[in-house]
């Protein structure tokens, strides 16, 4: 996962581009980092886990990123973490070119059988969160004409029968074109990515996990999606992007 990770686009020092991440310690937002790091990036991530984040940090040091890697840890939902990592990530690296919301995750979710008292941090994760890294990255994005991207899922598009993760990923689908239509008249892109079945630890405490769960894409082929999602040239906004593994019907 960490091989490659010296820039291979000829960037470097002021002129390369700089990503923000939530969620950047696991699955998808840590093969994101690795994989930005190896375009050249430089990369600011975000987890809740500083022993995630510790261990991302030794990976990307050891693959040769230097201290092209920033890394906070705290709540994608708590506004002062947000705006302070943001803050200081445009401090540290000069500027921000991309704004990624990737931190969600998936509690005990349904509206009958399960246990409300773990709701609330998710809704708050998944759709509190990306709002809230839009408002701390726009400032920044506006002066470099950059892209959000936020993260959400075919379940933002396709219900199933009381599942409450699908209505916080709905969510974010409708922010997705509220933010476009308003980011657009300042020259800033905006993308939803919405996979189906990704690979990641997400399936873990799922019943039966991902051998019952039906056919997948990895991480990293979900990133080749984002990746090219953010080096579409200037002027061009892609919009919405589902991608699903071959085989999944819903």
């Amino acid at each position: 996962m960490t091989k490659d990770i010296a820039p291979t686009d000829g960037t470097s020092g002021t002129e390369a581009p700089v990503t923000f991440i939530t969620g950047g310690s696991s699955g998808i937002g840590a093969q994101s980092v690795h994989r930005l790091l190896g375009l050249g990036h430089r990369v600011a991530a975000t987890g809740r886990s500083a022993k995630k984040l510790a261990a991302l940090a030794q990976a990307a040091d050891e693959a040769g990123a230097g201290d092209r890697l920033l890394t906070f840890e705290g709540d994608a939902a708590d506004w002062e973490h947000v705006s302070a990592a943001v803050e200081e990530t445009v401090r540290g690296f000069g500027r921000l070119d991309h704004a990624i919301a990737n931190a969600g995750y998936s509690a005990d979710a349904h509206v009958e059988t399960g246990d409300p008292e773990k709701w609330r941090g998710m809704i708050l994760t998944n759709v509190l969160g990306p709002a809230l890294l839009v408002r701390a990255a726009l400032p920044a994005l506006k002066e470099s004409q950059g892209r959000i991207v936020l993260v959400g899922s075919v379940a933002g598009f396709k219900n199933t029968p009381g599942n409450l993760y699908s209505m916080t990923k709905f969510a974010v689908t409708g922010l997705a074109e509220n933010v476009r239509m308003l980011t657009t008249g300042y020259g800033v892109g905006t993308t939803l990515i919405a996979p189906g079945r990704v690979l990641t630890p997400f399936w873990d405490e799922r019943p039966g996990g991902a051998a019952a769960a039906g056919p997948m894409i990895s991480a990293e082929q979900l990133v080749d999606t984002l990746v090219w999602a953010i080096t579409q040239p200037r002027g061009v906004d892609v919009n919405t992007l589902v991608v699903r593994p071959i085989g999944q019907a819903n």
